[in-house]
Order: C-alpha cells, then sequence, then structure tokens
C-alpha cells in the first residue's frame, strides 16, 4: 500500500526524502495532481510525498517586485495575496487553476504569457531543495540581481521530481496591468499565417501573448495589456499590419475575453487524442503546418508564435498515434517532441521523452549525484 506524506515544514520535506533513500524505498512528489500521469509509466510507489500543506506566501518585497513562496501554493491562491500590491506572478500554465508552484517549476509549464514574460525557468531567482541525504539546500536570492550560489533553480527546473524536492522558490514579480485586450485573427491560410507571424514579429508591437492555432482553421491571437490608451493605440497598430493576410478580426475584452482565454488553455486537454509538447521556429510555420498535415490523422497544433513552442493534439487510435509523433520527431521542423499526455498503450510504443542524445551521460551523472539510490520519481524520468 502506498504511504501518503504531508509534510509541514521544510526539515519534514528533507527527513522524509532521506527515510525513503535509507529505506530504498520510491517516492513521487505531488503538488496538486495536475501532471501525475506525465512522464513514463512509473514502476512501484512506496510513498508520495504530498506538498499541499505547505503553502504560504513566506515573503512579498513589493517594492523589489519579488516573492518567496511554498512550493505547495496554488498559482491562483498566490495571485489573488499578490494582487493586494497589483502584482502577480505572471504565469498561465494549463490547469491554472490548481497547479502549485513546486509542480511548475518541476514541469518548467507555461502558457500563452510566455511570450512576454518567459517560463518558470526565467522567473525563478532563488530556491530551496530538500535532497535525498537529507540536506536542505539554498541557492539564489531574494533580489533580482544576485549571484548567491549555484543556479540550481534553472537546474531543477523541468526535471520532474527526479533529482529533489522544491521547498520554496523566489520569484521575480511583474505589475497587473490597467487593460487589457485581445485580437482574434482568422487567416486564410499557412501562408497568411506565416506573414502576419514575421509581420509582428518585425514590429514595434508589444503584445503579453501571440498565439497560433492551426487545425481546421488557421488563427491568430494577439493580445494587448497596459494602460488603457496604450492598448487601443496597439490593437490599431496591429489591425492596419495584418489586416490584409486575414478575413475577419474581431477584438475581446472583459469577460468575453476571459472566457476566450480560458477556452485556449482548456480546448486541447477537453478533446481526445494524445497531447505532446514541441518546439519549432517560428520562422518555419509554414513547414511546421505541412509537418502536422502530412501525419496520416487529425493533428492540431496551438502554441506562442513568436516563440515556437506549444502542443500538439494527436487524434487516432494508438498505431495512428505513435506513428504521428515518429514522424514529427522525424522531421527537421521539430525538436524536444515530448509526450504530455497519453495513453499506457501509446507509452510502452513510443518513449515519453525521447531520445536525449548526448545529453544522456550529463543526466545520468546528475540523476547519481542527487538521487544515487534511484527513489525520486518511480522510473517516469526524464532523469
Amino acid at each position: 500500500m502506498t504511504e501518503t506524506i504531508q509534510p509541514a515544514t521544510a526539515l519534514d520535506v528533507a527527513g522524509a526524502l532521506k527515510r525513503a533513500s535509507d529505506a530504498r524505498q520510491s517516492i513521487v512528489i505531488r503538488g496538486a495532481g495536475t501532471k501525475d500521469d506525465w512522464g513514463r509509466p512509473g514502476g512501484h510507489v512506496d510513498a508520495v510525498l504530498d506538498m499541499r500543506r505547505m503553502n504560504r506566501v513566506l515573503a512579498h518585497e513589493h517594492g523589489d517586485m519579488t516573492a518567496t513562496i511554498e512550493a505547495g501554493a496554488a498559482l491562483r491562491d498566490v495571485n489573488g495575496a499578490l494582487a493586494v500590491h497589483g502584482q502577480g506572478l505572471p504565469l498561465d500554465p494549463p490547469f491554472a487553476d490548481r497547479a502549485t508552484i513546486g509542480g511548475l517549476l518541476a514541469t518548467n509549464d507555461s502558457g500563452p504569457l510566455r511570450h512576454r514574460y518567459g517560463t518558470p525557468r526565467d522567473l525563478v531567482i532563488g530556491v530551496q531543495l530538500a535532497t535525498t541525504d537529507g540536506i536542505l539546500s539554498k541557492a539564489g536570492g531574494q533580489v533580482v540581481k544576485n549571484v548567491a550560489g549555484y543556479d540550481l533553480g534553472k537546474l531543477i527546473t523541468g526535471s520532474f521530481g527526479s533529482l529533489a524536492a522544491i521547498v520554496s522558490a523566489t520569484f521575480k514579480l511583474a505589475p497587473l496591468p490597467a487593460a487589457s485586450k485581445t485580437m482574434i485573427l482568422v487567416v486564410r491560410d499557412a501562408a497568411a499565417l506565416s506573414q502576419i507571424v514575421a509581420t509582428v514579429m518585425a514590429s514595434q508591437l508589444e503584445p503579453v501573448a501571440f498565439e497560433v492555432v492551426i487545425g481546421n482553421d488557421y488563427l491568430c491571437l494577439l493580445r494587448f495589456a497596459a494602460l488603457p490608451a496604450v492598448v487601443n493605440a496597439q490593437i490599431a497598430q496591429a489591425t492596419a499590419a495584418v489586416k490584409r493576410f486575414t478575413t475577419r478580426i474581431d477584438v475581446a475584452d472583459g469577460d468575453s475575453e476571459r472566457a476566450l482565454w480560458d477556452t485556449h488553455a482548456t480546448t486541447v486537454w477537453s478533446q481526445p487524442g494524445a497531447v505532446v509538447r514541441a518546439s519549432w521556429l517560428p520562422a518555419r510555420i509554414i513547414d511546421a503546418h505541412a509537418a502536422v498535415e502530412s501525419c496520416d490523422t487529425t493533428v492540431e497544433l496551438t502554441g506562442r508564435a513568436a516563440i515556437g513552442a506549444g502542443l500538439i493534439r494527436v487524434e487516432g487510435g494508438t498505431a495512428a498515434q505513435a506513428a504521428a509523433i515518429e514522424r514529427l520527431r522525424a522531421s527537421d521542423v521539430f525538436g524536444h517532441v515530448v509526450i504530455a499526455r497519453g495513453s499506457a498503450e501509446l507509452k510502452a510504443r513510443v518513449d515519453v521523452w525521447g531520445s536525449h542524445g548526448d545529453r544522456q551521460p550529463l543526466f545520468d551523472s546528475l540523476k547519481r549525484a542527487f538521487d544515487p539510490n534511484g527513489v525520486l520519481n518511480a522510473g517516469r524520468g526524464p532523469l
């Protein structure tokens, strides 16, 4: 039977990891569980380290625009507390209503706001970790410009709980905008979509989010958030720049804008099929479209237009999904094609993480250094 451990302090976390390591017991670190099914199918799990009791904002230095937050705190609750001073942690990953701070760092998960603010790895400036030898370690600091210690925050981000437990982290914050509006661009074809991406990237426009959707239709979403006059001016400039490539332009604000982004965030997860995370060169959006079209099943792409990163949903049976993922990996357009959601049958057929290539020896050495007894994350990877 799997034991559930609910630590209340950093020392509790360190102690639980040491006991598991000494006893060679497999232990999985858990936040809200929004990504429990990510990674390879896990092996036997002796204990789950549930971090949700550690849910405080430990410090909010609103003058410096930083905050230190425990790993089990939900992003929604954190931003509610930070909003008192007109600030927030500008992350909008999938399942943002439940996702925890530790889970965000562990998966380096982000959403459309990555266009302006980056990923959790870009925003974290300090971290406290508990390792399997029972040691608590700190790196970074509580100010944006610091050189305190090794950059463990960057190292641990994206490790999916396979190296250490994140106890707390310090982040750069952003001011809450006074106004926000989103342009919905209906685009006639992939060539026009490419022209919009190139035009916006070469312009003086400063959207906080710039999304492309390639499926049955071609869509772009451009969100501007600033002072009301600035937002309106940016909308007018963007309209003049891209109108000739579109068949329709709508503008959403207020409740309609919030509903638009909520739908955008959940659509890929609410529909059937496997979901993979992938990257591509923004200038090659036409090639990305062609690669998606070449798959012998329904494939839809949603992502950050000017960054070249997002999600691809693949429909069909297991064989069709596996063939499509292998085709995407073999293409010279996409990089880092990783299965985020997939059936056990698909994961048995196609490795979730794909090949690490010449990085594998480095990953293996990190795993041995941080988790020498191999007790963390039940073999789900990536390390």
